[in-house]
């Protein structure tokens, strides 16, 4: 038997309301049993035991939307190298979107992708088909057979569905398979080509805007094809106070309507496009301060369901060129936990329960995922786990980055949450510490 006791482990764990000291005891992959003093008990006379010192011990966090670009631009991504960030950031299950090259929108592309992520064997994988072929908006994809080939949901994040007579025949197909369809909400003919937020600091760089209504009017338009479907209505990277208040009231309704939000859409403003760096640039674009407080609002009172990365990796020569023309998107993996303790927790703007929720409990829900036991600790559950030294402090830097690409805005940023390994099945897969 392969047995491993966690001793002493500070266990934060929403899906069982649990926030205090216990034991962990892991057989074969699977929680055996929770309890204060198993290393006590002869039963874990024979399990390898790791002191963890009152560190944070978490379900493994799960993101909802991940871009690994494999197949097709493998110098900015790939499935392997994506991988190692997720574990590197304590995450043990991502879902990628499907706007690679060739896209995501068959059984052989989905095949391919879950054959390499197998073949990294780091977190567990799940792909995202496309709602359309080609991610055109024209023609929907074989939404049933992608499922049964493992998808589980679908969007053509990258783009918005203009066709509403489309994402509705989706939204129905979403009812009766049982899997979200996840929307990037943007109005093609506001945004307009805009690449920054409409307002006083697009107007004061002379930059093409990007305003709040491009997101809003697709928001509420895809809530009212989700009432009249009855299928599942997930708004990626929700970015702007009113969208967030349309989502509040739908779910009000009864409206089968859940949402995510990013950490860089709740730690930047706008105004950081003052620097004209382009690794603020990011698709939505970074929005006004009052966003970011009815973000934080939305945490507090249950109307966001996750928080997700949006991991877009991009080189140098997507960003390092005029703002223009540079590419949208910032890398995240590393990063999101020890930001959102920053900014959540230490800021006391949520609990650290409620944040390990958006991180783990929550995002499983969202994606069905907790029909796998996945997002919790619970006695039977799958070992997914990671230990986190809460206080530690990690800086931000070249060598901290795993991604194959090192867009971000937070170099030299100095944040809590040091992760120290993290576990699949019961087996490390980061971590050069015993623990």
């Amino acid at each position: 038997m392969n047995a491993l006791l966690l001793k002493n482990a500070h266990l934060i764990d929403p899906s069982q309301g649990h926030d205090g000291i216990t034991d962990i005891l892991i057989e074969n992959g699977y929680v055996a049993e929770l309890g204060p003093t198993l290393h006590q008990h002869p039963s874990s006379a024979n399990a390898r035991l790791i002191d963890v010192a009152s560190q944070w011990v978490l379900p493994g966090l799960i993101d909802l939307h991940v871009h690994f670009r494999e197949p097709g631009h493998t110098r900015k991504e790939t499935i392997a190298t994506g991988s190692r960030a997720a574990v590197a950031g304590g995450f043990t299950s991502v879902c990628a979107m499907a706007n690679t090259s060739p896209v995501n929108d068959s059984v052989k592309i989905t095949k391919l992708m879950m054959e390499k992520a197998e073949s990294a064997d780091l977190a567990r994988y799940f792909p995202i088909g496309g709602v359309s072929m080609g991610l055109k908006g024209e023609e929907l994809a074989d939404l049933g057979l992608l499922k049964q080939t493992g998808c589980v949901a679908f969007s053509d994040d990258g783009f918005p569905i203009m066709n509403a007579g489309l994402m509705k025949r989706a939204l129905s197909y979403s009812e009766h398979l049982g899997v979200p369809i996840v929307a990037h909400e943007e109005d093609l003919n506001l945004s307009n080509r805009g690449y920054v937020h409409e307002g006083e600091v697009s107007a004061a760089l002379g930059c093409l805007g990007i305003p709040s209504s491009a997101e809003e009017i697709m928001v509420a338009r895809d809530i009212i094809l989700a009432e009249e479907t009855g299928g599942h209505l997930h708004v990626a990277h929700v970015s702007t106070s009113g969208s967030l208040e349309l989502i509040r009231r739908a779910k009000s309704r009864g409206i089968h309507v859940t949402c995510e939000v990013t950490p860089h859409h709740f730690a930047l403003s706008d105004k950081e496009l003052l620097k004209f760096d382009t690794n603020y640039k990011m698709s939505p674009p970074l929005r006004t301060q009052k966003d970011i407080e009815s973000i934080m609002e939305a945490l507090v009172d249950g109307t966001i369901d996750a928080i997700a990365t949006d991991h877009a990796p991009h080189g140098l020569q997507d960003k390092n060129i005029p703002l223009p023309l540079a590419a949208f998107g910032v890398i995240g993996l590393e990063t999101a936990l020890p930001l959102s303790i920053h900014l959540l927790v230490h800021s006391k703007v949520i609990t650290r329960m409620r944040l390990i929720e958006l991180m783990t409990s929550g995002p499983a829900r969202v994606f069905n995922l907790d029909r796998m036991n996945l997002g919790t600790l619970k006695k039977g559950s799958p070992a997914d786990f990671v230990i986190v030294d809460s206080d530690k402090k990690i800086k931000v830097s070249m060598d901290f980055i795993k991604s194959k690409s090192a867009n971000t805005p937070f170099i030299g940023w100095e944040l809590p949450g040091h992760i120290k390994s993290t576990w699949v099945r019961g087996s490390k897969v980061w971590g050069v510490s015993e623990a």
